[in-house]
């Protein structure tokens, strides 16, 4: 800027100069012959004039000019001032990104620090949960190979099961039987064996299963086989090494579905038996008691079945089964003008000392369950029967003769019921149980007879009643229970002049107080050498069972409840009364009062 208005002002002095008019030129007008000196004067004044005129221009533009260099000079400090200012915030800036950038950066590397150690982390606690859970399960296998609650075998799981007992019973009338009382066979007060009571020792409750479960997508299939010691074989005796054979109780398979349907079939507790939870296998309610033949008014079956029940949302069941019951006859007939079965077979795999009838059909059983709430349960059930024999009019006549015979059916069945409640937060356990119909009296725990024989030869169902009522109270350690209950055979007798049919009557009851001598061994029942074990038969006391009931009180205390298994012991009281239908010489009652005990532990 200062070049550029020094070179202006030079430019401008230049161009006064030759603006203004030589002296040669005014000489060169004015020979210097005739020169006139007046007039040289002004000329002088004029470029003197000029010349200060000049100057003072001079001196105005230089201070214009040093104004202008001041002005210029001060803009310039200004200008490096606020280039230095903004060199100082341009370096400000640029530090303060770099330390931005810095710090940027060093918060990346401190967040991907922090999530490397948060990954570290999250993945060292995967570790040590994988770790510890392959602990766990390596625990859980070798405590598994230790002691395995279940076996795995090729797809399915197997499970053993069952319990050890050592029980006694003591009855103050001899039955000569187990832990398991014949109710219909308790001696009447003639009889030699109501002088002489009992008292047996036994491990034959004792009782093994295997439960075996395999699951499909769609399907659970499972089988059961259980069995105790309660049978006896030819050489089976309590003399020395108390051998006794192994008994089937269960043995079937079931294969239940997704959809709520099941299909059961084999040897297994008939469906009249009360269960806890639906109609499902291995949940039935038993009575708590020892005997083995659980408790009079108990109504219940274990023989062959195939059933097929239908789940409604675990609130409702329908349940329908085909099963192979055996019909018992009572009373007094002809005996010689029907045929009903025959002995065992050995051939045949039959008990050559059992009988064993000719059934026409199996008994068809239908059950509706409802269970509203986990601390009710009701059943009802219904059960249809059909009564076969084959019929000789010609067996009574005075020359007897085959000619003739005929098959004939009789039908029979009943209606039951059973509801059970939960009360108190399950403590305290209540149950009614009844059973009524004709021709149902084997699904009883006496045994009472289904059919009599007319004295033509006809089966005739007898009407039958079963009743149970149970309470039972349920402690950490101490179950206690109480039991009555009954079963009643009808009288149905149909001649006026014999004692034929069910509860004639015109049977006799005189002799069923007067004892007999002792019998002898005669016709192969018992070797010679075993006289002195042949009670004598009452003569005169043929009368039929009316009723049995029976009142039962006793608790069981667990010492061990575990993963070990448990380990209980338990006393029981019952009294027992058999009443008959009248007769000649009255209606003789029995009694018989029973303590058992029993030391058990089941399997975990």
């Amino acid at each position: 800027m200062k070049q550029v208005m020094s070179l202006a002002l030079m430019l401008v002095l230049a161009a006064s100069a030759l603006a203004a008019p030589a002296p040669q030129d005014a000489m060169a007008a004015h020979p210097s012959g005739s020169k006139k000196k007046p007039h040289a004067r002004p000329a002088a004044v004029a470029v003197s004039q000029r010349l200060d005129t000049m100057q003072q221009a001079i001196d105005a533009q230089q201070q214009q000019i040093q104004q202008l260099r001041q002005e210029v000079q001060s803009r310039d400090t200004q200008i490096q001032q606020l280039q230095q200012q903004n060199d100082q915030v341009q370096n400000a800036a640029a530090q303060a990104g770099q330390k931005a950038d810095a710090a940027a950066s060093q918060a990346s590397e401190q967040q991907q620090a922090v999530v490397a150690v948060r990954s570290d982390l999250s993945d060292l606690k995967l570790n040590v949960t994988n770790t510890a859970l392959t602990l766990q399960d390596t625990q859980k296998d070798v405590l598994g190979l230790a002691s395995p609650l279940a076996l795995h075998y090729k797809g399915i799981t197997i499970t053993p099961g069952g319990f050890l007992a050592a029980e006694t019973v003591w009855r103050r009338g001899a039955t000569g039987s187990d832990v398991n009382t014949p109710f219909n066979s308790i001696p009447f007060p003639g009889s030699s064996q109501s002088h002489l009571s009992e008292f047996y020792t036994s491990g034959r409750q004792s009782r093994v299963s295997m439960l075996a479960e395999g699951k499909l997508s769609s399907a659970k299939l499972t089988g059961y086989v259980e069995a105790d010691f309660l049978s006896a074989g030819i050489t089976s005796n309590n003399n020395q090494s108390n051998s006794y054979t192994l008994r089937q109780r269960q043995t079937w398979g079931q294969a239940a579905l997704t959809n709520g349907w099941s299909f059961t079939g084999g040897q297994m507790w008939s469906l009249v038996t009360e269960t806890k939870n639906g109609v499902d296998n291995r949940t039935e309610v038993l009575p708590m008691t020892i005997d083995a033949q659980y408790h009079v008014g108990f109504s219940w079956a274990r023989q062959f079945g195939f059933r097929v029940s239908k789940d409604f949302g675990n609130k409702m069941w329908m349940a329908f089964s085909a099963e192979n019951a055996q019909t018992t006859v009572g009373g007094e007939g002809a005996k010689n003008n029907y045929l009903i079965g025959a002995a065992g077979t050995s051939g045949g795999l039959y008990n050559p000392s059992a009988t064993y009838s000719f059934n026409e059909m199996p008994d068809l059983i239908g059950k509706i369950v409802f269970q509203p709430t986990t601390a009710s349960h009701i059943e009802v059930f219904g059960i249809v029967s059909r009564f076969r024999d084959r019929v000789f009019p010609g067996a009574t006549a005075t020359t007897p003769t085959a000619a003739g015979a005929y098959n004939d059916s009789s039908a029979g069945g009943g209606l039951g019921v059973n509801i059970r409640s939960d009360l108190f937060a399950k403590h305290l356990d209540v149950g009614v149980h009844f059973l009524g119909g004709e021709g149902v009296g084997r699904y009883g725990t006496s045994s009472l007879s289904d059919v009599f024989v007319r004295a033509d030869g006809v089966l005739v169902p007898i009407k039958s009643y079963q009743a149970l009522g149970t309470l039972e109270y349920h402690g950490k350690k101490l179950d206690i229970y109480s039991n009555v209950g009954g079963e009643y055979a009808g009288r149905d007798s149909l001649s006026a002049t014999s004692a034929l049919g069910y509860g004639s009557p015109l049977r006799s009851g005189a002799g069923c107080y007067n004892e007999t001598v002792p019998g002898t061994a005669v016709g192969g029942q018992l070797p010679v050498s075993s006289t002195g074990f042949l009670p004598g038969a009452l003569a005169n006391c043929n009368l039929d069972t009316r009723n049995i009931i029976e009142g039962t009180i006793g608790f069981w205390y667990r010492f061990y409840s575990g993963p070990k298994g448990r380990l209980q012991w338990g006393p029981q009281f019952s009294y027992l009364v058999k009443n008959t239908w009248a007769g000649v010489g009255g209606n003789p009652s029995a009694t018989e009062p029973m303590i058992f005990t029993s030391f058990r532990y089941y399997l975990p």
